[in-house]
């Protein structure tokens, strides 16, 4: 108790400098999520292999994030014990977003230097890599940046700390989506893609940098008992689950949450152009019958794209809001509020096609999005114990990792194998999804409800 006593609460600019690191590492994912498939398409990948490339984010989610976040607890450094990670993560992967879109650059350049001649596929597989780097080197920063919530903020503003996280990540979604179109918009300026990509290393570099700058960190200084402690991994996962009855709750609540969310993050464009504005599936036919299709497939994109800047808007703009109600009606009850919210609106999604109402449905669910991205870890926080914030935050990690794999594969299998005959060939059930999503963020929302709240008043 002696050690938080010492915590002094944080002002409304300290919160902001905090955050912004944050804006800057979701800056950066967003923009690998809405370009990498252009980028790795262009250079020949196929879609089944774009998806085995994007399962790099939760394979090295579930394999980075526990063991950067063990070895940060034990880190003994004058930079302080997450500040190392966070920083080295953002600028390693500012150089994977700098590489990723001059992929075919970089390999023609090796192989002139070298005298080397490389297969066809050589930059694709150099993009694959940088995609993999980039991924894991987010992973780096991200884990240790939210035990870094417990390590320098008081126990009692810790909802309020998540909360500008949760802002960060909205706000960083909204600038990284909308910037290139808004530029193109106001003065007819396409924006590069590797202008696009240089923009999100920036961001991601000098965010962070800022956050390590401004946030101090005291030194850790190991018991004696830790003094020579080897890295023991699954001694730290036992140990996670002895904290209390209630973590295991808390871990089942955010496994059931992120098959829903993600449900809605990988298919919603598909749903969109396939459901919404009934595309028929065009991966196996004509070139003519597919550019009969094209300006359909790009008002749908469009839409979409509308749709997930209205949804991190809403995040954006209810993360704060959120964190007060949490504050004074306890995280248990503005959690369960926040996914049901959401329940209903992927219900909606699931039996209602009017664009508008989709539209309006997607802000709905960021709201639940809000309280996805600061909740969970405000309630888990309550159980941590002093020098172990990095180990459980990183195995906290995989119930959020694992379901994006569920999600890759039995979710994509369900609908692949719903399909039905259109006029101009088949079409499958995406709106499939968001009857799962929903059945999930349920069970989600009533696992919630029986965890204990130390916030509850």
């Amino acid at each position: 108790m002696e050690e938080e006593n010492v915590l002094k609460k944080f002002t409304t600019a300290k919160f902001l400098s905090f955050a912004l690191g944050f804006f800057g590492l979701q800056f950066a994912w967003q923009m690998r999520i809405i370009l990498s498939g252009p980028v790795t398409e262009d250079l020949g990948a196929s879609p089944m292999l774009f998806g085995l490339i994007w399962l790099a984010g939760p394979f090295t989610g579930m394999v980075v994030q526990p063991v950067i976040g063990v070895l940060s607890d034990k880190t003994d450094s004058v930079f302080g014990r997450r500040r190392p990670y966070l920083l080295g993560g953002a600028l390693l992967s500012a150089v994977a977003l700098w590489a990723l879109p001059n992929s075919e650059y970089i390999t023609n350049m090796i192989s002139s230097t070298l005298h080397i001649k490389f297969p066809e596929l050589a930059a694709l597989g150099f993009a694959a890599i940088m995609i993999w780097i980039l991924d894991a080197c987010v992973n780096i920063a991200q884990g240790p940046y939210r035990a870094l919530v417990p390590d320098v903020v008081p126990p009692e503003q810790h909802s309020i700390a998540n909360s500008y996280i949760s802002l960060a990540i909205g706000l960083g979604s909204v600038v990284a989506a909308a910037t290139a179109p808004f530029l193109k918009w106001a003065f007819d300026y396409q924006m590069p893609i590797t202008s696009q990509f240089i923009m999100a290393a920036i961001a991601f570099a000098l965010g962070m940098t800022w956050t390590c700058i401004t946030i101090k960190e005291r030194r850790y200084k190991p018991k004696e008992e830790e003094k020579g402690e080897k890295l023991h991994l699954i001694q730290s996962i036992k140990d996670f689950f002895a904290l209390s009855p209630e973590v295991g709750k808390i871990c089942w609540m955010q496994f059931f949450t992120w098959i829903g969310t993600m449900c809605l993050m990988i298919n919603f464009t598909q749903y969109c152009v396939h459901t919404l504005y009934a595309v028929p599936d065009l991966s196996d036919v004509s070139e003519v019958v597919k550019a009969s299709y094209d300006t359909l497939v790009l008002n749908a994109t469009n839409f979409s794209s509308a749709c997930f800047a209205i949804f991190n808007l809403i995040c954006f703009a209810v993360a704060i809001p959120i964190g007060v109600l949490s504050v004074k009606y306890g995280n248990k009850k503005v959690h369960v509020l926040s996914l049901l919210s959401m329940v209903v609106a992927f219900l909606g999604m699931a039996l209602f096609t009017n664009i508008k109402l989709v539209a309006l449905l997607m802000a709905v669910s960021g709201i639940g999005w809000a309280s996805i991205c600061a909740l969970p870890f405000a309630m888990l926080s309550q159980y941590i114990k002093p020098g172990t914030e990095g180990s459980v935050m990183g195995i906290f990690n995989i119930f959020i990792a694992g379901p994006q794999v569920f999600v890759c594969t039995l979710v994509s299998w369900i609908i692949n194998k719903c399909s039905f005959n259109v006029v101009g060939g088949i079409n499958y059930h995406w709106e499939y999804t968001f009857f799962i999503g929903a059945g999930c963020l349920l069970a989600a929302a009533l696992i919630a409800s029986r965890v204990k709240d130390k916030t509850a008043v």
